[in-house]
């Protein structure tokens, strides 16, 4: 019985003569919404996005068809009327999705929507109706595609950021300015040497000898992208990825790294002026609350859908403006620049593994390049800071795309040139402390770092493995794999 009724409303709707404009706009609307969510759910997981979409992605197409079903109306239109929002219900839909699918204006997508809209409008625009059931029909789907990203933060614990001893009440016997430079993507010198890389990158090994930095061969990551590698970083434990899937996007990493996490506490409890300086606006994108005292981002910049990445922002500037405000007060920066990065993401726009590598060289040179200018501007207004120069990750140069870290390998240096990091600092008074040797892997950093600052060592009987993790997607393994053991040796264990 039920089912016939759902039948009749639906045969009545589909040979009515009536015109539905709010559900057209919401038609359109919905599932680009849905459709973004879902793929991009870490990214828009505020109120503020929710409102956006709504306004702009459901509101204003309602609007647009209650507009034009006034207009078609009118008899001056002649045969044109008939078309209008046959047009509109394929042109928005298909331009809404185009925005989600490329988070942004893709100028070329949007006259082929055009003109593929001006084909179904002449073709199919007495099945406009049936158009707007298919579309409905996505947005229920695009409801069970997002449920498991909304279940997984709704039941999400944060057990995990606890610590196992009294380091976040830790008290700084020395008060440096510290600056914690991350270039992405960065290579361990150690590294670039070998096969996968073999680079020369002698040049800038040497401006780092003259200016007092030591190296530390053979560091890496623990994990596999700048959120979930930072994450950790940041609150100086292993998550695992919180067994999720994707290891470029783990759940609330911006939030733990912009917002609030151990290392900011620290410093903040010691009376320190915190600072982030960035190229781009890659970890702002879901506008977590910034916890840092300064910024050189303001939220009024940043579009709601984005990728974070394009046009680099000075950082030598805003850099140099800091360091000489309250000059007095001890700080602490995190300085984040985005060459050389990884190569391409996936196969359809990788150039294969040769030319993928130039490509990674060529941005490693740009990367020396800031690294230069923002070492060289630090040192000029403070000669005897502490400097970190620390990569999330490796460049997976070795490979044809970064994708393929999602399929089982047990070859040593393409798993190094996913997690091999750069680690390079600047002790202040040339004085390393004698438990350097400690530094191995990008989870330690800090509280080494903090046990330098305290003069306690205490905090090092509390070091986490120096074990390093990827998430695999291939035909027979699936899930969070661990790849490196503490000691350094390729492994292959599921968690």
């Amino acid at each position: 019985m039920g089912q016939n009724k759902k039948r009749n409303k639906l045969e009545t709707f589909l040979s009515s003569e009536k015109k539905h404009p709010v559900l057209f706009g919401l038609a359109t609307g919905l599932y680009p919404t849905l459709f973004y969510f879902s793929n991009n759910y870490p990214l828009v997981n505020t109120w503020g996005h929710v409102f956006y979409f709504i306004f702009y992605f459901l509101c204003c197409p309602v609007l647009l068809f209650l507009l034009a079903n006034f207009i078609v109306k009118k008899e001056w239109l002649g045969k044109i009327g008939k078309y209008i929002l046959p047009f509109l219900s394929a042109f928005i839909f298909l331009f809404l999705l185009t925005i989600s699918n490329y988070a942004g204006l893709n100028y070329k997508a949007i006259i082929v929507v055009f003109v593929a809209s001006l084909g179904f409008t002449l073709i199919l625009n007495k099945q406009v109706k049936k158009i707007v059931v298919i579309q409905l029909i996505l947005a229920c789907i695009g409801l069970f595609t997002i449920a498991p990203s909304i279940f997984r933060q709704l039941n999400y614990s944060d057990e995990w950021m606890q610590q196992p001893d009294t380091i976040e009440k830790a008290v700084f016997t020395k008060r440096p300015n510290v600056y914690f430079i991350q270039p992405d993507g960065y290579a361990n010198a150690s590294e670039l040497k070998k096969k996968n890389y073999n680079i020369d990158n002698s040049v800038f090994d040497a401006f780092l000898e003259e200016n007092n930095f030591k190296y530390y061969n053979n560091f890496r990551s623990n994990y596999a992208s700048t959120l979930s590698s930072n994450s950790a970083t940041f609150m100086m434990k292993h998550h695992y990825y919180n067994k999720g899937v994707s290891f470029s996007e783990a759940i609330k990493t911006r939030n733990i790294i912009i917002t609030k996490n151990t290392v900011l506490d620290i410093f903040k409890n010691n009376n320190y002026k915190t600072h982030f300086i960035t190229e781009l606006p890659y970890l702002l994108l879901n506008r977590p609350k910034i916890g840092y005292d300064e910024c050189n981002f303001d939220y009024k910049n940043i579009s709601y859908i984005g990728t974070g990445l394009g046009e680099r922002k000075d950082i030598i500037s805003p850099l140099r403006t800091f360091i000489e405000t309250d000059s007095n007060a001890s700080k602490f920066f995190f300085i984040e620049i985005f060459n050389p990065g990884h190569i391409h993401g996936n196969k359809f726009d990788t150039l294969g593994e040769e030319e993928e590598r130039k490509l990674w060289n060529e941005s490693l040179n740009r990367s020396n390049v800031t690294l230069t200018k923002t070492i060289t501007t630090i040192k000029e207004n403070d000669s005897n800071a502490l400097i970190v120069i620390m990569a999330d990750h490796g460049g997976f140069v070795g490979m044809d795309f970064t994708g393929q870290a999602y399929i089982k390998t047990q070859d040593r240096d393409k798993i190094y040139s996913i997690f091999t990091s750069i680690l390079a600092i600047h002790w202040p008074d040339g004085n390393a402390p004698d438990f350097d040797t400690s530094f191995s892997s990008s989870v330690n950093i800090f509280r080494i770092l903090f046990s330098y600052l305290c003069d306690d060592i205490s905090y090092l009987e509390h070091l986490q493995p120096n074990e390093s993790f990827v998430i695999l997607k291939d035909e027979e393994f699936n899930g969070v794999y661990q790849y490196i053991n503490d000691t350094g040796e390729i492994i292959f264990k599921a968690l």
